[in-house]
C-alpha cells in the first residue's frame, strides 16, 4: 500500500498551497523573458537517446550516470530529458525556425529527469526554466541572456545571488588545455575514480567536474584554462564583461567554472546562491556555438541558460521574498432547496462569466456548514437564497469582513455591479470600463 500512497523518491507534489508560488516565479519569468523579446517554445519529454549521448557528451555524469533510458515497444531507445537545449535545439531544426530571421529567441518551463541522490534542491525530476538564443556570435548576446536572468532574479526580489563568469574557450584552444590537463592528471592517475581514469584520454575536462572528493581535491591544482585561451575567445572573453559593466551588472571570474554537458564553447556562467547546501548554482549556462552543427545543421552560434525553480522558491522562502496572496472566493452564494441550489449554480455561471471566483454548494450541506465554508474560502461577500428570495426576486449580500449587508436585485448584472462598486478601493485597480476585467483575486 506504501507504494499507492508514496511518491518516487526524488519526486515531489507540488499542492495547491505552493502551486501559487511556482505559478508566480514561472509566469514572472515568462513575462521577463517577454520583454527581451523570446517567445515560448514547448518540446516532447522524452527524445532519441542519441540526440542526448550526441549533445550532452558520452564522457559526462548526466550521460554515463544520470539518464532515464528505456527501450519503447517499438525498441527504440528513448530518454526522459535530462536537460532543456538538446530538445530545444532539435525541435529548431525540425521545425526550420532559423528560417524565421536570426537571432532566433525562445523561452521555455520544462521538467527534466536525473537520476542522481535527492537533495535540497536536487530532485530527480526537477524543472526548469530557460531560454536560447541562437545565431549571434557577438558577446552582446551572451550579455542579454545574463541580463534576462538578472532581471527575473530582480523582479522577484531575490538578492545576494553571486555571477561567477569564465570562458572555456573554442575547440582549437581548448585542445591545447586538454593536452595540459592530460599531463597533470595522468601524474594523479592512480587517485583517481574509474570514471575519470576513463576520461583521461577522451575528455580530461570533465575530472574537473567529477562529484568524487578525491578527484575535486587533485582538481584544484590543476591548470587553468584561461591561461590557455586563444586571442578570439580571450576578446570575446573581455567584450562581455565589458557589456556588463555597461549594464551594471557585476561578476567574478572564476576559471574552475566548466560546466557539466560537452556542448559549452567559450563563455560559461553561474549564479550562485548561499543558504541552500552544496547545491547552491540556482542558474547556469553559457555558449554552445557548435550544437546545431552536431546535431546536423549549418554552424550556427547559440547561448543560453536554464534555472532550476526548485531552488529558486527555496532561495525565495529563505530570504522571505515576498509572494502574491493567494485569490480568494469573491462571493459565495448559499443554498436552501433545490430550486435556490439551481439558482445559485445559474448565479455562479453568470458571474464567472465576468470574470468573478465565486462558489456555490456542491455537496448538500446545512447553511451553516455552508458558511463555515464560506470563511474557509475567505470569501469576501456572501449571500444566501431561500424561497423567499427567489419569490421576491432580491438577496441580502454581505460583507463576510464586517457584516454589513445591502439587497440587491437576484440578477448577475445587479450582483456584478454591488461587487465591483464594493470592491474598487480592496483592488486598487482601474480597467478598461467592462466589469468583467475587475476581478484579479
Amino acid at each position: 500500500m506504501a507504494l499507492l500512497t508514496s511518491a518516487p523518491r526524488g519526486t515531489q507534489d507540488v499542492i495547491p498551497a505552493q502551486s501559487r508560488k511556482w505559478q508566480y516565479i514561472e509566469q514572472t519569468a515568462l513575462e521577463v523573458g517577454r520583454l527581451f523579446g523570446f517567445s515560448e517554445i514547448r518540446f516532447p519529454t522524452f527524445e532519441h537517446t542519441e540526440l542526448f549521448n550526441r549533445s550532452v557528451g558520452d564522457t559526462t555524469d548526466v550521460v554515463q550516470k544520470e539518464m532515464y533510458t528505456f527501450n519503447d515497444k517499438g525498441g527504440r531507445s528513448i530518454t526522459l530529458r535530462p536537460e532543456g537545449t538538446a530538445g530545444v535545439m532539435r525541435a529548431v531544426l525540425q521545425n526550420g525556425l532559423l528560417n524565421d530571421g536570426i537571432p532566433l529567441k525562445v523561452s521555455y518551463l520544462t521538467s527534466c529527469f536525473r537520476y542522481e541522490k535527492p537533495q535540497a534542491g536536487r530532485l530527480r525530476e526537477f524543472h526548469q526554466f530557460g531560454v536560447e538564443m541562437v545565431g549571434s556570435a557577438n558577446a552582446a548576446a551572451d550579455a542579454q541572456v545574463i541580463g534576462v536572468a538578472k532581471a527575473i532574479f530582480d523582479k522577484l526580489g531575490i538578492k545576494d545571488l553571486r555571477l561567477e563568469l569564465n570562458s572555456i574557450g573554442c575547440p582549437e584552444c581548448r585542445a591545447k588545455y586538454h593536452a595540459a590537463l592530460k599531463d597533470y592528471f595522468t601524474a594523479h592517475i592512480d587517485e583517481l575514480c574509474e570514471t575519470c581514469r576513463g576520461r583521461l584520454d577522451k575528455n580530461p575536462m570533465r575530472i574537473l567536474d567529477c562529484k568524487s572528493p578525491v578527484c575535486a581535491e587533485i582538481a584544484k591544482g590543476a591548470p587553468v584554462v584561461l591561461d590557455y585561451i586563444c586571442d578570439d575567445c580571450r576578446t570575446h572573453f573581455e567584450t562581455l564583461k565589458g557589456n556588463l559593466d555597461a549594464t551594471g551588472i557585476s561578476y567574478q571570474v572564476n576559471p574552475t567554472i566548466v560546466r557539466g554537458l560537452d556542448y559549452y564553447t567559450r563563455t560559461v556562467f553561474e549564479f550562485v546562491a548561499t543558504g541552500i547546501g552544496a547545491q547552491g548554482t540556482v542558474c547556469g549556462g553559457g555558449r554552445y556555438d557548435g550544437l546545431i552543427e552536431l546535431l546536423g545543421g549549418a554552424s550556427t552560434p547559440s547561448v543560453g541558460f536554464a534555472m532550476g525553480l526548485e531552488r529558486l522558491l527555496l532561495v525565495m522562502e529563505q530570504q522571505g521574498c515576498a509572494f502574491p496572496d493567494a485569490k480568494p472566493c469573491m462571493l459565495y452564494i448559499g443554498s436552501m432547496g433545490e430550486p435556490a441550489s439551481r439558482k445559485a449554480a445559474e448565479l455562479c455561471t453568470a458571474l464567472r462569466e465576468e470574470g468573478f471566483y465565486v462558489d456555490c454548494d456542491t455537496v448538500g450541506r446545512s447553511i451553516k456548514a455552508q458558511m463555515k465554508y464560506a470563511d474557509k474560502l475567505h470569501a469576501k461577500f456572501s449571500c444566501i437564497i431561500g424561497d423567499n428570495e427567489l419569490a421576491e426576486g432580491s438577496v441580502k449580500i454581505k460583507r463576510m469582513d464586517s457584516g454589513e449587508s445591502e439587497t440587491v436585485f437576484l440578477d448577475p448584472n445587479d450582483l456584478t455591479r454591488y461587487i465591483y462598486g464594493e470592491t474598487l478601493s480592496d483592488l486598487n485597480e482601474f480597467t478598461d470600463g467592462t466589469m468583467g476585467s475587475v476581478l484579479r483575486y
